[in-house]
């Protein structure tokens, strides 16, 4: 999986870049540069309006039989039981209560259908709404809504992931995310390591290193190097830091998002919304349940059980939830009939039916859209493409889906290629 790294901050003992990493640093900029000057009609309203996106990529593709979809007492039901939720008629897998007790504010997709069964591919199609095909790498979807609705003279990240993410692909790095690994921490390389006198000096070696490199010629790279470093520096000592931190968040808050990776993720995301920034993710991890699904998800999902229940009432309470799109989804889904593996039985990869959560942004709750039979293995109403799941997405972002982004080279394509909005998820 790709990943790039967005501000380098560490200087060398000269003070510059390696010409070799100056260059590779600098080219990635070449695809924001030339859409910057691309800027959009409506922008600007765009961005006023405050809308965001927090999404919680569950890594590995959760089986949908244990999560929005139960079916006990068929034959590929299993050991998992269904509940009932908050609202009349809607009953999901037993590892989540407090989803559930939530179920007002989410409408669950059960008739997701997709083309890629392997992670990487899957990953790829889920977070950028295209499939993994020729040698254009699209970028993330919270990249463009980072270009669409983020500030570009902001001193924090307009896009942050907690945990490791695609990349921005051809919109560059002015618009990559800012990836830490540890919430309610501040990420390592925003600290500065040096003294201010040695750091003034070692700022003055690059930028008489940016000199030499423009008068070879390189002087639009050089430019968006400076840009990049004058972020980095607004950055440092920005008062919005303090949104990455707990210092001020009270104990009992903490606690209600749960102590784990995955709920302390939420809270800094919460809080990073609060600071304005329109997209950040939220990846959890070990949901490949290719064996031991039974015990595997009830291990796993009280976390998440926890921590989104949370991040639902946290931003209702604060007035955010109707212009935060709240997404949780995996990358495919996992076959409805139980395999044999020891050292005891799980599913394997299903892309033909799978489900998600949607909340906020305008999305009517308490609803589920598509059926599948009574084994979980077809189907028979509603499906849902992902064309479709990304049409629906820049509904709930107030974001235009046929717009058209432009790849280095100058050859446009539309953000989103087909589909249309999920019929009945608005309210």
């Amino acid at each position: 999986m790709q990943t790039d790294a967005i501000l380098h901050l560490n200087l060398n003992r000269r003070g510059g870049l390696s010409r070799r990493n100056f260059l590779q640093s600098a080219a990635l900029g070449i695809g924001g540069s030339s859409l910057l000057s691309q800027f959009r009609l409506h922008a600007e309203d765009l961005k006023k309006e405050g809308r965001s996106c927090i999404l919680l990529w569950l890594a590995g593709a959760p089986s949908q039989m244990e999560t929005w979809d139960p079916k006990p007492g068929t034959p590929n039901g299993g050991e998992t039981k269904k509940i009932q939720t908050q609202s009349p008629g809607v009953e999901i897998a037993h590892y989540w209560p407090k989803i559930a007790a939530a179920m007002n504010e989410i409408a669950v997709i059960r008739a997701m259908t997709g083309k890629e069964a392997a992670h990487e591919r899957g990953t790829y199609h889920l977070h950028t709404g295209h499939r993994m095909l020729g040698i254009e790498k699209f970028p993330h979807f919270g990249s463009v809504v980072a270009r669409e609705l983020g500030d570009p003279q902001s001193d924090i990240p307009n896009f942050v992931s907690i945990g490791q993410t695609l990349s921005s692909g051809f919109l560059g790095v002015q618009v990559a995310p800012f990836i830490i690994d540890r919430p309610g921490l501040l990420p390592d390389n925003v600290v500065n390591s040096t003294s201010n006198l040695r750091q003034r000096r070692r700022l003055a070696l690059l930028s008489q290193q940016e000199s030499e490199f423009a008068k070879a010629g390189a002087t639009e790279l050089v430019k968006e190097q400076s840009e990049l470093y004058q972020k980095a520096n607004l950055m440092m000592t920005s008062p919005r830091l303090k949104a990455f931190q707990f210092d001020d968040e009270p104990a009992v808050m903490q606690e209600a998002y749960g102590k784990s990776q995955t709920g302390q993720g939420l809270l800094v995301a919460r809080r990073l919304v609060e600071a304005e920034v329109p997209f950040v993710e939220v990846r959890s991890t070990g949901w490949d349940m290719h064996s031991s699904v039974f015990s595997s998800m009830a291990r796993r999902a009280p976390e998440v059980d926890q921590g989104l229940s949370q991040l639902l009432l946290d931003l209702k309470q604060r007035g955010l939830l109707e212009k935060t799109l709240v997404l949780c989804m995996g990358e495919f889904g996992r076959t409805p009939k139980i395999n044999a593996r020891g050292p005891a039985p799980g599913r394997d990869h299903w892309v033909r039916n799978f489900n998600l959560l949607m909340a906020g942004a305008g999305i009517k709750g308490g609803q589920v859209i598509g059926k599948t039979d009574e084994n979980g293995q077809e189907i028979i109403e509603d499906p849902v493409q992902v064309d479709d799941l990304f049409q629906s997405m820049c509904k709930a972002m107030h974001m235009d889906a046929d717009m058209e982004l432009h790849t280095p080279v100058g050859r446009p394509v539309r953000l989103v290629d087909g589909g249309a909005v999920i019929k009945g998820l608005f309210g």
